[in-house]
């Protein structure tokens, strides 16, 4: 138990230093070959943060452990709003004055209740993956489209202030090591889980909800509080709000390509309505329908209570 222990540690180090390693030359290759500085924000930059949760639910699926790809995905979503998002919005008041933002909400809630009516026969086949892929996609592109359409802004000139100036060759060098760093820590990850879960007589879903998810969210956790602190609340909000959709689409829809899964039941009738609900505060909390939308302290605690319940309800009530 002790080596599953030290191996979930150890795995999680490496798969946030190898992550931002991987995202780093990547951006920075981008970079040399040309791409904007938005588009390397909104499509490197985000692919890179949720690179924890796809390279864990990826390999978790092709092992056959659906329980922990579904959970560390579906809770990372629960851990960002309720967890990273009530942290934040602790240290500082969140504002939503972007009419991005305000778009982004309402199609975060659509691609929710799509994912919801896409597993709700206990069933993730190839098919129902293609679709959550296909719908990925047509967001990216629209987001790629509407955001090159605009001038260049502040929140441009941050994420074009992220790809630090580097040779080529270190750039790829970086590009490479972090991949296969990547792999090779959410291997020890999925192993050191899977003994835990085995160990203390859990199912892998509770371990992906909780230590996983929780582990695999420290890049975003890490950026929306610097974004916070300098003042950057869409970027902060935006970063949730784009990694819950990278985790909903892709990083499910990957897995269930590479190996369909059953579902478990607990999924549709627990973690997927909690997701549902903290969707939903996130939406009225930060629409603003009267005025700019502001999600405050007390807002912030709520959701951070809202996120020790679940958890003690997981690790208390569930068993394998």
């Amino acid at each position: 138990m002790l080596m599953a222990i030290g191996a979930i540690i150890a795995g999680l180090v490496l798969l946030v230093w190898s992550a931002d390693k991987f995202v780093e030359g990547a951006a920075t290759t981008a970079n040399h070959f040309g791409m904007p500085p938005l588009l390397i924000g909104m499509v490197v930059v985000g692919f890179g943060t949720s690179a924890p949760e796809m390279a864990v639910s990826a390999l978790a699926a092709s092992q056959g452990n659906p329980g922990l790809a579904l959970g560390n995905a579906y809770g990372s979503n629960i851990t960002n709003i309720a967890l990273i998002l009530g942290i934040t919005a602790l240290m500082a008041p969140v504002a939503v004055h972007s009419q991005v933002m305000r778009k982004e909400l309402p199609i975060l809630m659509l691609v929710t209740a799509f994912a919801g009516w896409q597993l709700w026969d206990g069933d993730l086949n190839r098919m129902d993956a293609i679709g959550l892929m296909v719908v990925f996609a047509g967001l990216l592109g629209w987001s790629v489209y509407q955001g090159m359409r605009q001038p260049q802004d502040a929140l441009a000139e941050d994420m074009a202030g992220e790809i630090h100036a580097m040779p080529l060759k270190k750039a790829l060098l970086w590009l490479g090591l972090g991949l296969l760093l990547l792999i090779a820590s959410s291997r020890i990850l999925v192993w050191g889980a899977v003994d835990l879960a085995t160990a203390f007589g859990i199912s892998d879903l509770v371990i992906g909800l909780t230590i996983v998810a929780v582990g695999t969210s420290l890049p975003e956790l890490a950026s929306s509080i610097i974004a916070a602190r300098k003042g950057e609340h869409d970027l902060a909000l935006g970063n949730i709000l784009g990694s819950n959709l990278f985790n909903t689409l892709a990083v499910v829809g990957i897995a269930g390509m590479i190996a369909p899964m059953t579902v478990a039941p607990e999924v549709l009738t627990r973690d997927l309505p909690v997701m549902a609900a903290l969707t939903l505060a996130l939406f009225v909390m930060g629409y603003g329908f009267r005025g700019p939308g502001r999600i405050n302290r007390f807002e912030g605690g709520a959701l951070l209570l809202a996120f020790v319940a679940y958890t003690v309800y997981l690790l208390a009530f569930s068993g394998a």
